[in-house]
């Protein structure tokens, strides 16, 4: 019993004595750049939302823009209106600005506070213009909140999860995101 101690002691102690052989410090924080993020939230669009029945927002990929003076993200997706009782398709864009949260039951970073700017629809007729300035921003804030921008990896927190550490704050840098790790709360 022992022996089977000491065995496990070790294996969890050769990524720390690694680490601080190799005169390396222990990783504080995980990054992730803006491209992988743009990346990594393209494979989850086009999305599509019925809108009362009646209409259907489809939103594409988003162009991500890093605010780090607000610790948020802006993104502008572009839209297509179609629906029943519309003759034609239309093409916008939505523009939000959110900021981050971590879900530790799936390891995702996710979208949080999502605040829309805008949402245009182009050549939109005056009554669906009207219809989209009242009821987009609830709508956009509906479809994009807790979207998930980044799914943290088995191997992304093996060492952090041996050497007792947790993801914590969320920072938006000029470059993407950092997320620091602190000591799991016992």
């Amino acid at each position: 019993m022992q022996r089977r101690r000491f065995l496990l002691s070790a294996a969890c102690a050769a990524p720390l004595l690694t680490t601080a052989c190799s005169g390396r410090a222990l990783p504080r924080q995980l990054s992730m750049s803006t491209q992988q993020l743009q990346a990594k939230l393209a494979s989850k669009f086009p999305k599509a939302y019925p809108v009362a029945g009646l209409l259907q927002l489809e939103l594409a990929a988003p162009t991500l823009s890093m605010l780090p003076e607000r610790n948020l993200i802006r993104a502008l997706l572009p839209v297509l209106l179609s629906g029943p009782v519309l003759k034609q398709h239309f093409q916008g864009r939505l523009d939000v600005n959110f900021g981050l949260r971590y879900e530790a039951s799936d390891r995702t970073v996710r979208a949080h506070r999502v605040e829309v700017n805008t949402l245009q629809v182009d050549d939109a007729p005056e009554a669906l213009s009207a219809m989209l300035t009242t009821y987009g921003p609830r709508l956009g804030e509906q479809m994009l909140e807790s979207l998930v921008l980044y799914q943290l990896e088995e191997k992304d927190m093996a060492l952090a999860d041996t050497m007792g550490l947790q993801p914590g704050a969320i920072t938006v840098t000029p470059q993407g995101l950092t997320v620091a790790l602190d000591r799991k709360k016992t």
